[in-house]
């Protein structure tokens, strides 16, 4: 590393309030929530709709789960798959889960049919927690196909509080535990007061297996371990400025890497609560913000942008929420200045990867990023403490570029992961010699900014999911009718980027096939993220002389266009 990133230029504009280092202490993420229920065991753990739960009474259920699953055969390193929404049972299995020195899969519940089974298999998943009335019959579908041993299911209504209206989102689920499961709160209830033996795990073992398209293809499990967990809960507190008189806003889902560390992990350390609702309601987010009176939050840009269309959005009482932070997809300046200018909060921009464990990049409180003349991006900020980066040329990566150069963003530091679950050629592309390869394109200026100006072409952002065009291709060429297909990202205001596919149709077929038609299947196979929005059926798809398609060609084209 050249003495100029080994320096840390950026060191010079942190506030003084933050430390270039942070003391990286030798915790496990069980035992940061553990001590914080010894501190504070009557303070508000979560807020669901309009339950409570405090530190001692989510502790008291994580305990007796813990012994069910003990006598389950659940044991130090197996992996327990959470297919959930933002639900008070998530954290209840995740903590039980530690406990034993387990590692908690949580997968995406927009997942189905052959995504959610390579997820289930690759992982080794052998218990499953899921949704009543709703993932757990997608699980149920690809269960035979699995090693699943046991299914666990729970209810969306469960903690809503009783003789109060229901959520309009929840109206339609009633209680109906499918009898071939366990209720995982009956078996909180018949292992009331009893304890799992306790399993020695380090800040080394994997916490959580996040499944990430990460830079090179297919979903890998990013093995995010304890200690990077601990850590960047950590940066949170300093950066963010947080402290145990804050609430945590849930809004991001809790199976992405920003829900368990910027919504969870930092809730955990502090001994504060998390704001919960199933899944984003811009209605039911204001109003929660206003009850539970919020203070800080990271959640995609999108969440904004819904909350900003809100009609009432001026004439709500968000004076509380004082500490928000966008991440997971491009953040325009312009949207910044104007969600400012109506809302009067100051969205502070983040920038964090499921291998970084959420933030390698962020603008500390009270630091207004700056905006790149070149390219017109917001900068993503200054690398967090006890973290590195720099920026290495395209083709090889083996050559540090100058300030204002571009380059693929590299990081080192405590929150990268070891690598990928069971994919050692994977994790050795991804991080060399300790650094991560974002597949990001990006440039740090001569003061010390850095900005993220793009990234590996393929790759698509979509509200900060990463989608991989041959995942949709793979669905089109599932349909009679496909003879080609070819997928790339495109510009959307509301998601960052929307997927279209490029699809030509075989001769042979002998029925008519219709843009909605095919949107349709890929919206019936795949999560709600993935699936083309839009599809243009063209003669021929464009393609080299050896017959690869050029998705730059379908680029371009596109561009001019707009």
């Amino acid at each position: 590393m050249s003495n100029l990133y080994e320096r840390r230029p950026w060191l010079n504009h942190y506030p003084k309030e933050v430390p270039h280092d942070i003391e990286i202490p030798a915790m496990t993420a069980i035992d940061i929530f553990e001590n914080s229920v010894s501190r504070r065991p009557q303070a508000p753990a979560i807020h669901y709709f309009d339950t409570t739960v405090t530190y001692e009474e989510l502790n008291a259920m994580a305990n007796s789960l813990a012994a069910a699953l003990y006598d389950m055969g659940v044991r130090k390193d197996d992996r327990i798959a959470l297919d959930l929404q933002n639900v008070p049972q998530f954290l209840i299995s995740q903590y039980a889960i530690w406990k034993l020195g387990a590692i908690v899969v949580p997968l995406n519940p927009m997942h189905r049919g052959k995504e959610l089974e390579y997820l289930l298999n690759d992982s080794g998943a052998r218990v499953v927690i899921a949704l009543e009335n709703t993932t757990y019959k997608l699980v149920k579908e690809v269960l035979d196909n699995t090693s699943v041993a046991k299914v666990i299911t729970t209810s969306e209504v469960d903690f809503l509080p009783p003789g109060q209206p229901v959520p309009d989102m929840l109206k339609n689920f009633r209680k109906q535990k499918p009898p071939e499961t366990d209720d995982l709160l009956e078996l909180v209830e018949q292992y009331r007061n009893q304890t799992a033996p306790r399993t020695r795990i380090s800040p080394d073992d994997v916490g959580h297996l996040i499944y990430t398209s990460g830079t090179t293809g297919p979903s890998k499990g990013a093995m995010n371990c304890h200690g990077n967990i601990v850590f960047n809960a950590r940066v949170y507190e300093a950066c963010c400025r947080l402290d145990t008189s804050d609430i945590v806003l849930g809004v991001a889902p809790l199976c992405h890497v920003t829900g368990t560390i910027a919504h969870l992990a930092i809730a955990s350390l502090l001994g504060i609560p998390v704001i919960i609702n199933y899944r984003f309601d811009s209605v039911e987010v204001l109003r929660l913000i206003e009850k539970w009176r919020a203070t800080f939050t990271l959640a995609s840009v999108t969440v904004f942008i819904a909350l900003l269309d809100h009609p009432d959005i001026k004439k709500r009482d968000l004076s509380s929420f004082t500490k928000v932070y966008s991440a997971g997809a491009p953040v325009p300046a312009g949207f910044v200045d104007r969600f400012e200018e109506t809302v009067g909060i100051y969205i502070h921009n983040l920038y964090g990867l499921t291998e970084t464990t959420s933030p390698s990049h962020l603008n500390p409180l009270g630091v207004r990023a700056q905006v790149d003349p070149e390219y017109g991006a917001l900068s993503i900020g200054f690398p967090v403490p006890n973290t590195y980066a720099k920026i290495m040329d395209i083709e090889g990566g083996t050559r540090e570029m100058a300030p204002g150069e571009t380059g693929e963003l590299a990081i080192k530091g405590p929150g990268v992961v070891p690598g990928y679950w069971h994919k050692p050629e994977e994790s050795a592309h991804a991080i060399r010699d300790g650094w991560l390869y974002t597949g990001d394109i990006a440039k740090m200026d001569k003061d010390g900014w850095f900005y993220v100006v793009d990234r590996k072409k393929d790759l698509i952002n979509v509200s900060g999911f990463k989608v991989w065009p041959r995942d949709v291709e793979d669905v089109l060429y599932q349909h009679p009718a496909v003879r080609e297909a070819a997928v790339i990202g495109i510009p959307d205001t509301y998601r960052g980027e929307t997927v279209k596919a490029f699809v030509s149709l075989r001769e042979s077929y002998d029925k008519e096939v219709t843009p909605e038609e095919l949107t349709d299947f890929c919206r019936q196979r795949m999560a709600a993220y993935k699936y083309p929005r839009i599809v243009e059926i063209i003669p021929e798809i464009p393609k080299t002389a050896t017959g690869k398609f050029l998705r730059r060609v379908l680029r371009d084209r596109e561009t001019k266009k707009e």
